[in-house]
């Protein structure tokens, strides 16, 4: 079972996303009154406000989703400043790529399929080698996560997994991916992705014994 269904994450609420932030406040001078009162726009409002080169609109769609996908980015990356870099660039690329967003599914979804995309080719960079699973890893035994695990230590534990194993970890357990979607995004084999999600679970089975889970 997917570990995001089991518990909860959090995210320090300091972590900066000034690009967009300053860009959209310096030109606009958006009070926080202001953006509450364009959140309730809907989606399809939103998007097309959006398209008409609405600043207001761009501010009011970033600030509905950077902190859901910071802690993507950041899950992946398992660093704040990469997360943050990711996130600039993969809202970037919305902006653009919106005119071709074609509501076949949830905005929200279009966007972190962006974010995990661009998170995964700042992790492609590091050119890390990803080992291929071996007929002899049999153990697929799920995770007992316990009845008191506090997110804080599965965080840590998670953020301490070597690159390949956290990505992997992340896009099956948290996100939801199977091993083929896995695979196509992190341009691998079937078998690396099945090596890699071993890998992180029994690391992760020692690092949350120090933890004393």
């Amino acid at each position: 079972m997917p570990i995001a269904k089991q518990s909860a994450f959090f995210l320090p609420s300091t972590q900066p996303f000034h690009l967009f932030s300053s860009l959209f406040t310096q030109k606009h001078g958006t009070t926080d009154h202001q953006m509450e009162t364009q959140s309730i726009r809907t989606e399809s409002e939103l998007i097309n406000a959006c398209l008409a080169q609405d600043r207001k609109a761009q501010r009011t769609l970033y600030e509905r989703y950077k902190r859901a996908m910071f802690t993507t980015a950041y899950r992946i990356t398992g660093d704040f400043q990469t997360a943050e870099d990711v996130l600039q660039e993969a809202f970037v690329r919305v902006f653009k790529g919106l005119p071709k967003f074609r509501k076949e599914s949830t905005l929200g979804a279009w966007i972190k399929t962006i974010v995990i995309r661009t998170a995964l080719s700042h992790i492609k960079k590091k050119q890390l080698p990803l080992e291929e699973w071996q007929d002899h890893h049999q153990d697929q035994t799920p995770i007992d996560w316990g009845d008191y695990l506090e997110a804080e230590y599965l965080e840590k534990a998670i953020k301490d997994l070597p690159d390949g194993y956290r990505s992997v970890f992340t896009l099956i357990e948290i996100e939801g991916y199977s091993h083929k979607e896995t695979a196509e995004l992190l341009g691998i084999s079937v078998g690396t992705s099945k090596s890699q999600l071993f890998h992180a679970k029994k690391m992760l089975r020692k690092k949350l014994k120090k933890y004393g889970y």
